[in-house]
């Protein structure tokens, strides 16, 4: 197990607070006032990134550079770069780059340090909507407009009686994905679609019981582990295994849950 002392994930986390205002700077003046958007795929399908995108990124990037030498950065638009170091801090600038063009607020940054390869700190901010979610040792936390509060996931043992989310039906890895999902999903309660990182947070303050997509990459997961997991929910890939690195994950407000969504999943 990674463990991190008291004072070092303090300074941390401050430290996240701070990459994530300066982020919001760079990102604010372009939400609803786009000028161009880019496709960074060299296929068919539609991967956008903008200025904003870059522009955060880059802030996190430089000021983790001047405080965090020896850290290492993995980042959604500019790459990894490597210092050996056992930390490692992973950036989604703009998670729900979608939305985001859109004008919609379902989107937000994602801010993750982790520990030879292990999620120990997560943030995700909103800065449109001025909210923000984070990991502590012991605890998730969130940030409002009404304030500041400690937030926990809802109990929810029964599939029968579960709100399910997903970001979209299309984005599924592969068509057994997505046939497994159906399965899922046509024995919830309620099912709903779109919300990105949002998602997992609601599921964090206990207003959705399962997150479930597949085809993700590390940036769009890893900080929104420790904040689920902080406030009592789990988050794994679809067999049960580590979700740090992305693919099909499912993140369950309730634990009692998870062996009846493996039991689905598994085929």
């Amino acid at each position: 197990m990674n463990t991190v002392d008291e004072k070092n994930l303090t300074d941390y986390l401050a430290f996240a607070h701070h990459l994530a205002d300066l982020s919001a700077a760079k990102i604010m003046p372009f939400f609803r006032n786009l000028s161009s958007v880019e496709n960074k795929s060299d296929s068919s399908k539609f991967d956008p990134v903008t200025n904003a995108d870059k522009n955060a990124e880059q802030v996190i990037r430089n000021e983790i550079a001047a405080r965090w030498p020896d850290h290492d950065v993995r980042g959604e638009e500019l790459g990894a770069t490597s210092q050996g170091s056992e930390y490692c801090w992973l950036i989604d600038p703009i998670d729900g780059t979608r939305p985001f063009i859109m004008g919609m607020p379902a989107w937000g940054t994602l801010i993750a340090l982790l520990k030879n390869g292990a999620p120990i700190l997560g943030l995700m901010n909103q800065p449109f909507t001025r909210e923000r979610f984070w990991s502590c040792e012991n605890a998730a936390l969130y940030r409002g407009t009404e304030g500041e509060r400690e937030i926990t996931t809802r109990a929810c043992p029964r599939l029968g009686d579960a709100i399910l989310s997903s970001n979209s039906p299309d984005l599924f890895a592969t068509r057994e994905d997505k046939e497994r999902f159906d399965a899922l999903s046509g024995q919830v309660r309620m099912r709903g679609f779109g919300g990105d990182c949002y998602a997992y947070c609601m599921l964090g303050a206990g207003h959705i019981d399962l997150v479930v997509e597949s085809g993700l990459k590390a940036h769009d997961i890893a900080a929104l582990i420790p904040i689920i997991e902080r406030a009592g929910g789990c988050v794994t890939n679809w067999s049960g295994g580590s979700a740090a690195e992305g693919g099909a994950v499912v993140a369950c407000g309730d634990p009692a849950l998870r062996q009846q969504v493996f039991d689905i999943l598994s085929g």
